[in-house]
């Protein structure tokens, strides 16, 4: 297989394992940990009412979210590596500028803490990094 379309496919199977696991953890944190703040927030399409309730949320609900984007950007990072096999860590950092420009992107509509702002641009990349350290010994 072409090097570059099989690089391509490998962060983009990344992409679709880390969003799956963001998704998990944050269906997680409304459903099972933070349910009150789920059933404010749900029905709301107003972006001040939005960004109101996301100044009141728990900073431990925010915590959970961060914890998402780790786990994504780990196993994404580890799927990207499996898949694209060389160089080392290349699909891996992409991945994780992907993540941070999705975790950009939700903090630029939603604002939230700044210490929340700067994790989320601060750990994708290097959790993505981190996962490729387990991707088998062939991969990278």
């Amino acid at each position: 297989m072409n090097p570059w379309l099989r690089g391509f496919l490998a962060v983009l199977a990344g992409f679709v394992v880390a969003f799956l696991v963001i998704w998990l953890v944050e269906a997680i944190n409304g459903h099972v940990l933070y349910p009150d703040l789920a059933k404010q927030a749900q029905g709301v399409t107003n972006i001040e009412d939005m960004r109101t309730l996301m100044a009141g949320a728990p900073p431990g609900s925010l915590l959970v979210v961060l914890v998402g984007w780790t786990l994504g950007s780990l196993t994404g990072g580890l799927v990207a590596t499996s898949i694209g096999r060389r160089p080392p860590y290349r699909h891996a950092i992409y991945l994780g500028l992907l993540v941070t420009l999705c975790a950009l992107a939700n903090n630029m509509m939603l604002p939230p803490p700044a210490w929340f702002l700067v994790a989320g641009v601060l750990v994708p990349i290097p959790a993505a990094c981190a996962g490729a350290r387990f991707a088998p010994a062939g991969a990278a």
